[in-house]
Protein backbone atom coordinates (compact mmCIF):
# COMPACT_ATOMS: atom_id res chain seq x y z
CA UNK A 1 0.00 0.00 0.00
CA UNK A 2 2.78 2.74 0.83
CA UNK A 3 4.25 1.53 -2.43
CA UNK A 4 1.03 3.20 -4.33
CA UNK A 5 1.33 6.08 -2.15
CA UNK A 6 4.82 6.73 -2.82
CA UNK A 7 4.52 6.30 -6.51
CA UNK A 8 1.89 8.62 -6.48
CA UNK A 9 3.30 11.03 -5.10
CA UNK A 10 6.72 10.63 -6.98
CA UNK A 11 4.23 11.54 -10.48
CA UNK A 12 3.26 14.53 -9.11
CA UNK A 13 6.67 15.50 -8.08
CA UNK A 14 8.40 14.56 -11.31
CA UNK A 15 5.06 16.52 -13.36
CA UNK A 16 5.81 19.44 -10.87
CA UNK A 17 9.58 19.36 -11.71
CA UNK A 18 9.26 19.40 -15.60
CA UNK A 19 6.83 22.53 -15.10
CA UNK A 20 9.22 24.35 -13.17
CA UNK A 21 11.79 23.36 -15.80
CA UNK A 22 9.72 24.55 -18.47
CA UNK A 23 8.83 27.65 -16.65
CA UNK A 24 12.49 28.78 -16.38
CA UNK A 25 12.75 27.59 -20.80
CA UNK A 26 9.82 30.10 -21.20
CA UNK A 27 10.82 32.91 -19.36
CA UNK A 28 14.38 32.62 -20.43
CA UNK A 29 12.26 33.37 -23.86
CA UNK A 30 10.71 36.42 -23.20
CA UNK A 31 14.20 37.59 -21.61
CA UNK A 32 15.92 37.34 -24.65
CA UNK A 33 13.05 38.86 -27.03
CA UNK A 34 14.84 41.36 -28.45
CA UNK A 35 18.73 39.66 -28.51
CA UNK A 36 19.62 39.22 -31.93
CA UNK A 37 20.20 35.47 -33.49
CA UNK A 38 18.35 34.52 -30.60
CA UNK A 39 16.53 30.89 -30.94
CA UNK A 40 13.10 30.24 -28.55
CA UNK A 41 13.19 27.04 -27.27
CA UNK A 42 10.36 24.73 -25.75
CA UNK A 43 10.01 21.36 -23.87
CA UNK A 44 8.34 18.85 -25.35
CA UNK A 45 6.06 18.53 -22.30
CA UNK A 46 4.48 14.89 -22.45
CA UNK A 47 6.86 13.56 -24.00
CA UNK A 48 9.38 14.22 -20.95
CA UNK A 49 7.41 13.64 -18.65
CA UNK A 50 6.64 10.20 -20.22
CA UNK A 51 10.26 9.41 -20.19
CA UNK A 52 10.81 10.75 -17.14
CA UNK A 53 8.32 8.46 -15.49
CA UNK A 54 9.19 5.50 -17.50
CA UNK A 55 13.35 5.74 -16.60
CA UNK A 56 11.95 5.98 -12.71
CA UNK A 57 8.86 3.04 -13.17
CA UNK A 58 6.44 5.19 -12.18
CA UNK A 59 3.04 5.14 -13.66
CA UNK A 60 0.97 8.29 -14.12
CA UNK A 61 -2.55 8.39 -12.57
CA UNK A 62 -5.15 5.67 -14.46
CA UNK A 63 -1.46 4.23 -16.37
CA UNK A 64 -0.76 0.71 -16.49
CA UNK A 65 2.55 -0.49 -16.69
CA UNK A 66 3.20 -3.81 -18.14
CA UNK A 67 5.22 -6.40 -16.45
CA UNK A 68 6.66 -9.55 -17.88
CA UNK A 69 5.81 -12.99 -16.27
CA UNK A 70 7.60 -15.00 -18.22
CA UNK A 71 11.27 -15.10 -20.44
CA UNK A 72 9.08 -15.96 -23.38
CA UNK A 73 6.94 -12.73 -23.58
CA UNK A 74 7.75 -10.57 -25.91
CA UNK A 75 8.72 -6.50 -24.48
CA UNK A 76 7.40 -3.58 -25.66
CA UNK A 77 9.44 -1.31 -27.67
CA UNK A 78 8.74 2.28 -27.75
CA UNK A 79 11.16 5.41 -29.24
CA UNK A 80 12.40 7.47 -26.96
CA UNK A 81 11.34 10.82 -26.88
CA UNK A 82 13.51 13.59 -26.19
CA UNK A 83 15.03 14.24 -22.83
CA UNK A 84 14.89 17.07 -20.49
CA UNK A 85 17.95 18.46 -21.45
CA UNK A 86 17.29 18.89 -24.82
CA UNK A 87 14.55 21.51 -25.21
CA UNK A 88 13.26 21.79 -28.66
CA UNK A 89 13.59 25.14 -30.86
CA UNK A 90 10.09 26.79 -31.74
CA UNK A 91 9.89 27.34 -35.68
CA UNK A 92 8.59 31.05 -35.34
CA UNK A 93 5.05 31.76 -37.39
CA UNK A 94 6.78 34.70 -38.84
CA UNK A 95 10.61 35.54 -38.33
CA UNK A 96 12.40 38.67 -37.77
CA UNK A 97 14.87 40.45 -39.69
CA UNK A 98 17.41 39.92 -36.44
CA UNK A 99 17.35 36.29 -36.57
CA UNK A 100 15.37 36.07 -33.45
CA UNK A 101 12.45 33.53 -33.36
CA UNK A 102 10.73 34.69 -29.96
CA UNK A 103 7.34 35.58 -30.62
CA UNK A 104 5.93 37.53 -27.41
CA UNK A 105 2.43 36.46 -28.01
CA UNK A 106 3.22 32.96 -28.19
CA UNK A 107 5.22 32.98 -25.07
CA UNK A 108 3.12 34.99 -22.95
CA UNK A 109 0.42 32.48 -24.07
CA UNK A 110 2.15 29.21 -23.28
CA UNK A 111 3.91 31.07 -19.80
CA UNK A 112 0.31 31.30 -18.86
CA UNK A 113 -1.07 27.58 -19.65
CA UNK A 114 2.11 26.49 -17.78
CA UNK A 115 1.51 28.16 -15.18
CA UNK A 116 -2.34 27.66 -15.04
CA UNK A 117 -1.33 23.92 -15.64
CA UNK A 118 1.26 24.23 -12.64
CA UNK A 119 -1.91 25.31 -10.28
CA UNK A 120 -3.80 22.94 -11.09
CA UNK A 121 -1.26 20.03 -10.68
CA UNK A 122 -0.62 21.51 -7.08
CA UNK A 123 -4.62 21.90 -6.16
CA UNK A 124 -4.73 17.89 -7.15
CA UNK A 125 -1.82 16.96 -5.06
CA UNK A 126 -3.54 18.79 -2.12
CA UNK A 127 -6.93 17.24 -2.49
CA UNK A 128 -5.21 13.80 -3.09
CA UNK A 129 -3.13 14.31 0.35
CA UNK A 130 -5.83 15.40 2.18
CA UNK A 131 -7.92 12.54 0.97
CA UNK A 132 -4.99 10.29 2.37
CA UNK A 133 -5.12 12.00 5.49
CA UNK A 134 -8.52 11.55 6.12
CA UNK A 135 -8.09 8.13 5.30
CA UNK A 136 -5.59 7.71 7.50
CA UNK A 137 -7.50 9.37 10.88
CA UNK A 138 -10.48 7.23 9.69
Amino acid sequence: MMDRIVAELDFHKAALALREQRQAVLASNIANADTPHYKARDLDFAATLERVTADAGLAGPGRVTLQLTSARHIPGQAQRPVGVDDPLFRIPFQPSLDGNTVEMDVERVEFADNTLRSQTELQVLSQRLKTLLGAIQS
